[in-house]
C-alpha cells in the first residue's frame, strides 16, 4: 500500500482488560436469555439505547424497543423452536465476539418465503461492546442467503461464487 495507512482497530484500542469477566457474564446470560426466547425482560442485558447493526437483509436497530419489535419478534415469528449454539467466543475487556449457528423451524413468513416447516441452520457472527453491565453495541452478520438456500431460494440466481469452489482442475494457462 502506498501512502499513509488507515488506522486499525480504533474501537478496541483502549479497551479495559479488567472488564473481561464482567463482559463474559453479560454475554453468557444474554445468550441463555435468547435461548429461553425472552423478549419483554431482555433489557437486563441490553442498554435502552443500544445499537444493533446488521448486514443487508437484517437492517440496523437503534434502541432496545426497535431491537425487540423489528428483530426479535419478527425472527421468532418466522423461526420456531430456535436454539442458539455459539461455536466459539472470544472476550477482550469490554468486547466479546462469537460465531455459531441456530437451529430453528421455518414456521412463519421469511423474506417473502411462506412457512415450509423445514428445520434450518442459521449461521451468524456477533461482536458486542459491554459498558456498565449492559450491551451497548452489537455488530451482527446473519447468513440469510444460506437460510434462503435451505428453503429452496437462490438469492444469487446461480451466480454465487461457490461455482469457483467446484473446479477440479486449475484453468489452463495461456
Amino acid at each position: 500500500m502506498v501512502g499513509a495507512r488507515p488506522q486499525q482497530a480504533v474501537l478496541t484500542r483502549d479497551t479495559d482488560m479488567s472488564k473481561t469477566n464482567e463482559t463474559r457474564a453479560v454475554i453468557e446470560g444474554m445468550v441463555d436469555g435468547l435461548n429461553d426466547h425472552r423478549i419483554g425482560d431482555i433489557g437486563e442485558f441490553f442498554a435502552q439505547s443500544f445499537r444493533w447493526m446488521g448486514n443487508t437483509g437484517c437492517g440496523s436497530k437503534t434502541g432496545l424497543q426497535q431491537f425487540q419489535d423489528n428483530w426479535q419478534k419478527p425472527f421468532q415469528a418466522a423461526f420456531h423452536d430456535k436454539v442458539c449454539v455459539d461455536e466459539a467466543r472470544l472476550y477482550m475487556g469490554e468486547w466479546a465476539a462469537a460465531f455459531g449457528h441456530q437451529k430453528a423451524t421455518h414456521g412463519g413468513m421469511f423474506m417473502g418465503i411462506a412457512p415450509t416447516g423445514k428445520r434450518v441452520d442459521i449461521r451468524y457472527m456477533d461482536f458486542w461492546k459491554v459498558e456498565d453491565g449492559r450491551i451497548t453495541d452489537n455488530y451482527v452478520m446473519v447468513d440469510f442467503p444460506h437460510v434462503m438456500a435451505q428453503l429452496g431460494v437462490d438469492c444469487f440466481n446461480g451466480e454465487g461464487w461457490e461455482a469457483f469452489d467446484n473446479r477440479t482442475k486449475s484453468p489452463p494457462t495461456p
